[in-house]
């Protein structure tokens, strides 16, 4: 077996074959894309980094690793990612020694991996070890806040709830993360599960009769509206009394992951919901601002019990109840785990206005060349798919959200957190304060590090600046997100981030020296901003192990703020400015023209 064989091979035991659900082996799948060209492994402290010619066509690379140019070459594992593949280089390798060969291969579909570059061996950097430089241009045009369109959040009949978790009301607490995010972070649409669900009680028969009602919708519609957001509305999962098998269930709260036992009667619901809300919220607003998704992730068995083929007639029979209605409506999916089933996507025999996908652990794909012009909407994304992990509460979660964010600008339409807010029951309510959820707020509605990196993304001017950076791990480690404001001055986000998971804790190797000079023509004053292990680290401030006591509560609020990290001083024209930056670390300069 030849070594692209070999690759291909593994290829196809991590992703699972074509279209079948789950990840159960399956026959390598061939590419027509070519190896890519010019690969380059450059070592530097702590790290290697990998980059490569861009391959047309690719939607993404997958790294290799080997002790000989012979192999056997290994996908780079970094422990996080259901998809071991990057959008783009360069790629920093921090996962182990500073030797060996690389090479690389170019992603067709995610199942479809081509053959590997020829190896090259790792080389040493001519630049200081430990050190980068940031060097921002000229020109440029509007700045893509892309965490703007869209944020997940626990199913929205918890923003009705009563009921408290560590003695916070759960709905009040929904409502205000929502608020929150909208207000403090510019989130426009909140996406959820289970619109469907018996909890809401859309759908019952009586005496074998449907019956809808839409009531409790509207209240939770209402609810989102009010704040200013739209909602997404996610079709699923199945009513009870018109499920095929209502004991297959998902989530604690046993949302019915069935196909219809009436396909008509399906058709017609989705049908009668839309028009209601056409009716209730206008044409008009649901043309332009909302947007209709065909059920969550069913190509995992976890989520939809029945088979592939049944999906896409799951989703053919919503996509045309949808038009039927209007058909400018926007209906899209395949809403998968892993990038799957995209290729099926575009090929059903029914409307798709838009792409959605799912990815964790790593930064999304480019599906551009797959898309058709279609809007690509990352309807999930996070740091990692599993309940309850501390890497979910920390600074390492921070950095890379804004790894994922400044790669997707310009080339997704949405890229959405998973979730809002702790207040999250699919396994279950939380036992603990900081439990590893999922949210960007905690329970009690305090910020985690991934909640102030959006806030300092925030912060970034509508016009956006070239930048670039070079030295040790240079866009690999170190990135950069420049903008000017009107005023004339700058606003500069940098991070230091690996997605190495056994690096979450932080590695002293990693951290760098940033050497920064701003083409500013007269003085300025200069305010930084750092999220890091003492900056902006609920995590690092909170030892307790259960729930905060009020006297607790208290102080964690007077604290729930993210202060500048230096008093600001005055910089002269063409100052160099010098700053440490820890990985994982974020540092926000704001270069203000002075008097």
């Amino acid at each position: 077996m030849t070594i692209e064989d070999q690759a291909r091979a593994r290829w196809a035991a991590l992703m699972g074959g074509g279209g079948a659900q789950d990840r159960t082996p399956g026959e390598p799948v061939v590419s027509a894309l070519p190896a890519p060209a010019t690969v380059s492994a450059v070592a530097g402290r702590g790290q290697v980094t990998v980059a490569w010619d861009p391959v047309p066509g690719a939607i993404g690379y997958a790294v290799h690793r080997a002790e000989s140019p012979g192999g056997p070459f290994e996908v780079v594992d970094h422990g996080g990612g259901d998809v071991l593949a990057v959008p783009h280089g360069p790629f920093a390798d921090t996962t182990g020694g500073r030797g060996g060969w690389y090479a690389v291969a170019a992603l067709e579909t995610v199942n479809a991996i081509g053959p590997l570059s020829d190896p090259v061996a790792v080389s040493a950097a001519d630049a200081p070890s430990g050190e980068v430089a940031v060097t921002v241009g000229e020109g440029g045009g509007p700045l893509h806040r892309v965490w703007q369109e869209m944020v997940g959040s626990e199913h929205l009949s918890h923003l009705l709830s009563t009921d408290t978790t560590g003695g916070r009301p759960i709905g009040a607490e929904l409502r205000e993360a929502l608020r929150r995010v909208h207000d403090e972070l510019g989130v426009r649409s909140v996406r959820a599960h289970a619109i469907l669900g018996d909890d809401l009680g859309v759908y019952r028969e009586i005496d074998g009769r449907p019956v809808h009602d839409f009531r409790a919708v509207d209240a939770v519609y209402d609810i989102v509206l009010g704040l200013g957001m739209r909602p997404v509305v996610e079709l699923g999962y199945m009513p009870r009394d018109l499920a095929s098998d209502p004991s297959r269930t998902v989530f604690a709260y046993e949302g019915i992951i069935s196909p219809p036992r009436d396909w008509d009667r399906w058709y017609d619901l989705v049908r009668a919901f839309t028009a209601h809300l056409a009716d209730r919220y206008g044409r008009d607003e649901l043309r332009a601002h909302w947007r209709f998704e065909v059920w969550n992730e069913p190509n995992l068995s976890v989520f939809w019990s029945g088979t592939p083929a049944e999906y896409w007639r799951l989703y053919s029979e919503a996509a045309r109840a949808v038009k039927s209605v209007d058909p400018l409506l926007r209906v899209g999916g395949p809403a998968t785990a892993a990038v799957g089933w995209i290729d099926e996507q575009l090929k059903v025999g029914a409307p798709v206005d838009f792409l959605s996908t799912h990815v964790y652990g790593t930064i999304p794909l480019d599906l551009r060349p797959l898309a058709g012009g279609r809007p690509l909407l990352w309807t999930e994304w996070g740091v990692t798919a599993t309940h309850g992990s501390p890497i979910n509460d920390s600074v390492f979660a921070a950095a890379f959200l804004l790894k994922g964010m400044r790669s997707a600008a310009g080339r997704v339409d949405a890229l959405a957190p998973w979730v809002v807010s702790d207040h999250f029951e699919e396994l279950g309510r939380p036992g603990r304060f900081l439990h590893g959820g999922f949210g960007l707020l905690t329970v009690g509605n305090l910020a985690k590090p991934k909640f102030w990196a959006l806030c300092l993304a925030q912060r970034l001017g509508e016009d956006e600046l070239p930048a670039t950076v070079t030295g040790d791990g240079a866009g690999s480690l170190v990135e950069v997100w420049a903008s000017r404001y009107a005023d004339g001055g700058l606003g500069v986000l940098l991070w230091n981030s690996t997605l190495d998971h056994a690096k979450s804790a932080g590695d002293q190797e990693l951290g760098r020296l940033v050497r920064f000079t701003a083409p500013l023509p007269g003085p300025h004053t200069l305010r930084v901003w750092r999220v890091d292990a003492g900056h902006g680290n609920l995590a690092g401030a909170w030892r307790g192990s259960g729930w905060p006591t009020e006297d607790e509560w208290t102080a964690l609020r007077g604290a729930d703020s993210l202060p500048e990290a230096e008093a600001p001083r005055r910089t002269a024209p063409g100052e160099e400015i010098v700053l440490e930056l820890p990985n994982p670390g974020i540092a926000f300069l704001e270069l203000r023209p002075s008097a």
